[in-house]
C-alpha cells in the first residue's frame, strides 16, 4: 500500500504556479495578512510623498534660460544643473581642453574592456601590462606639458572626473595591498605579522579624513628640502592605503574560511607557498567574498568626497563649490540631489556587477 501511493504521488505532475499580475500580486504582496498590511502602508507612503514630489521635480521645474531670475521657488530649478553641468563633470579644468579628460577616460575604458572577455586567457597578465602603460600615457594627457599639450595643474581637476580618478586607482591598488596585509597579517614570520597587524589596525583606528590630512600635513615633512609630491598624488596614496587596510580584513576572513585540507593538498602536491596562494587558496577566498570587497569598493567611492581637505574638488566639493556662489543661492537641494545622483548611478552600478559576479561564480546562488 505504501508503495502505491508513493508511486502515485511520483507520477502526480509538479505544481505550476499561477500566471498573471493578479496572482503574482497575490503571492508577493498579500501572501500573508502581514504582508498585506505591510503593502497597504507602504501604498498609502508612497501616495502620500510621489506626487509632491513629482510636481517639484518634473512638473513644477525649471530648466529653460540660463539664471536664476527664470526660476521660481514652486519647483526644482534644473537650469544651474544645466549651466554648471561642465563643471559638475570636470570640475575647474579648462573647458576648451575637455577633450583630453574624454580621451583619457576613453583610453581607461577601452583598456579595461578585453578583461571581461572569454577570449582572453592570461588576463593577469594583460592586467598587469595594461597598469604598467595605460596610466602614465593617460596622465600625460591630462597634465600636458609635451607634445603642445597646455599644462592643467592638478588643483584644477575636479568633478565627477577627480571622483572616478581617485576611486579607480584606489580600487586598483586597495586589492593588492588588501591581499600582501591579509596574507602578512597571517604570516609565520613575526616580524612580518607585527609589521602588518600594526599597519592594519593604525589605519583601521582613525577616520579618512585624519589620513588625508596627515598625508597633506605632515608627509611633506618627511621628504628631503625641495623636494614634493603633487597633493592629489599624496591623496590617491592616503586613500590607497587606507582601503586596502580594510580590504585586508575581508581578504583574511575569506581565507580563514578555506579548509585546512586545501593547505594540506596544495602541500601534497609540491607547490611552493605562491603557488598554492595563486592557483588555489585566493581564487576560493576572493570568490567567498564578493560581497565584502564591492562594499569597500563602494565606500571607497563615496569617501572621495573627503579629498576637499586637501584642497581638491571631487564631485560633492565642486556642488558645495556652486552652491556657494552668488549667482546661485537658494538652490542648494537642485545641485545636491545632482551629485547624489551621480554618487548613486556608479554605487549601484558597482552592487548589480557584483550580484552578477557572484551568480556567474555560483557562491551562494542556487539556480
Amino acid at each position: 500500500m505504501a508503495t502505491e501511493i508513493v508511486t502515485t504521488r511520483q507520477q502526480q505532475p509538479p505544481r505550476i504556479a499561477a500566471a498573471g499580475p493578479v496572482a503574482w500580486m497575490k503571492r508577493n504582496l498579500f501572501a500573508t495578512p502581514f504582508d498585506a498590511a505591510l503593502t497597504i502602508v507602504a501604498a498609502l507612503f508612497l501616495a502620500w510623498i510621489v506626487p509632491p514630489l513629482l510636481r517639484w521635480a518634473v512638473l513644477d521645474a525649471t530648466i529653460a534660460g540660463n539664471t536664476r531670475d527664470v526660476c521660481t521657488f514652486d519647483g526644482a530649478c534644473w537650469t544651474v544643473i544645466k549651466v554648471r553641468f561642465g563643471q559638475l563633470i570636470y570640475g575647474l579644468y579648462p573647458p576648451d581642453e575637455h577633450w583630453r579628460v574624454n580621451l583619457a577616460g576613453l583610453l581607461v575604458l577601452v583598456s579595461v574592456v578585453p578583461l571581461f572577455l572569454p577570449q582572453i586567457k592570461q588576463k593577469l597578465l594583460y592586467a598587469a601590462g595594461a597598469l604598467l602603460v595605460v596610466p602614465p600615457i593617460a596622465e600625460r594627457i591630462l597634465s600636458g606639458g609635451w607634445g603642445g599639450l597646455d599644462l592643467v595643474e592638478t588643483n584644477l581637476w575636479g568633478g565627477l572626473f577627480l571622483t572616478l580618478l581617485i576611486s579607480i586607482v584606489g580600487i586598483a591598488a586597495s586589492l593588492p595591498i588588501g591581499i600582501l596585509l591579509a596574507l602578512g597579517r597571517r604570516s609565520e614570520m613575526p616580524i612580518i605579522k607585527a609589521l602588518c597587524v600594526t599597519l592594519i589596525e593604525i589605519v583601521r583606528g582613525v577616520p579618512l579624513i585624519t589620513v588625508l590630512f596627515m598625508a597633506s600635513v605632515m608627509l611633506p615633512l618627511f621628504f628631503p628640502p625641495g623636494w614634493s609630491v603633487d597633493k592629489l598624488v599624496r591623496a590617491l596614496i592616503g586613500v590607497s592605503l587606507f582601503s586596502g587596510a580594510y580590504m585586508a580584513e575581508v581578504v583574511r576572513g575569506g581565507l580563514q574560511t578555506i579548509p585546512k585540507g586545501q593547505y594540506e593538498a596544495a602541500k601534497s602536491m609540491g607547490l611552493s607557498y605562491w603557488q598554492s596562494m595563486g592557483l588555489i587558496i585566493l581564487p576560493q577566498a576572493l570568490r567567498l567574498v564578493i560581497p565584502g570587497i564591492v562594499n569597500t569598493f563602494i565606500g571607497l567611492f563615496k569617501d572621495t568626497s573627503l579629498v576637499l581637505i586637501m584642497g581638491l574638488y571631487d564631485l560633492l566639493g565642486i556642488a558645495r563649490m556652486i552652491v556657494a556662489s552668488p549667482e546661485w543661492l537658494g538652490r542648494s537641494i537642485e545641485t545636491y540631489v545632482a551629485a547624489g545622483f551621480g554618487f548613486w548611478i556608479f554605487c549601484y552600478a558597482m552592487s548589480r556587477y557584483s550580484q552578477r559576479l557572484e551568480r556567474k561564480l555560483q557562491t551562494g546562488h542556487k539556480h
